[in-house]
């Protein structure tokens, strides 16, 4: 729920990691899906963990799988259960947001990434709107496989340094939000670049 709780469970599997390194994984690996699954806060400091326990490979590799994974079957429960939840908790706030899913039909992949990247709507809220606004699997999966790996970079690295860690504001440096603000600009280029091809074939 915490860092402090980070700091602990990372100390405890970290003796644990080294004797029952596919136990662990396996552990890590169930425990990210089923948070991301059900919407439950937490697996921001299970991203943090991860870099304190694994190299940076298999961490980022682990953060992305379980993200695409976890809000993949939050996206199918949320497909046969979500839209009263939607409609009676967040009815202006689903409207708007299918309002510029709509403006965004031909490039959602795009938009979906921005999304991840960028802190202008939280996962939980994308996992569980998506499918009762109607945004395709194929975009969703693949636009959050993509689009939390700049963020989950960061956390990663601030995982690397867990036990200087005081709180979760502590993760974020002015180099890290310039590079999340970069590759969020990065990924609207294809927009902006199908859009002046567009013009200019007018």
């Amino acid at each position: 729920m915490d860092i402090e709780d980070a700091k602990n469970l990372g100390k405890v599997l970290a003796n644990y990691k080294d004797r029952y390194y596919f136990t662990v994984l396996l552990a890590y690996f169930l425990t990210y899906i089923f948070l991301q699954s059900f919407a439950i806060p937490g697996s921001i400091f299970l991203s943090i963990l991860s870099g304190f326990l694994y190299p940076f490979p298999l961490a980022i590799f682990l953060v992305c799988t379980c993200s695409a994974l976890g809000a993949s079957f939050c996206y199918l429960l949320s497909s046969q259960l979500g839209r009263k939840i939607v409609q009676r908790y967040f009815p202006e706030r689903a409207a708007k947001w299918s309002h510029q899913v709509n403006k965004h039909q031909d490039h959602l992949l795009n938009y979906i990434i921005f999304l991840r990247i960028t802190p202008f709507l939280p996962n939980w809220f994308i996992n569980i709107t998506s499918p009762v606004i109607g945004v395709p699997a194929y975009p969703f999966i693949f636009g959050t496989f993509l689009g939390v790996a700049p963020p989950s970079f960061v956390m990663i690295q601030a995982g690397t340094t867990l036990h200087e860690l005081t709180s979760s504001a502590d993760i974020y440096s002015m180099n890290s939000i310039l590079m999340l603000c970069l590759m969020a600009g990065v990924s609207l280029l294809p927009i902006l670049f199908k859009r002046k091809l567009q013009e200019k074939l007018e």
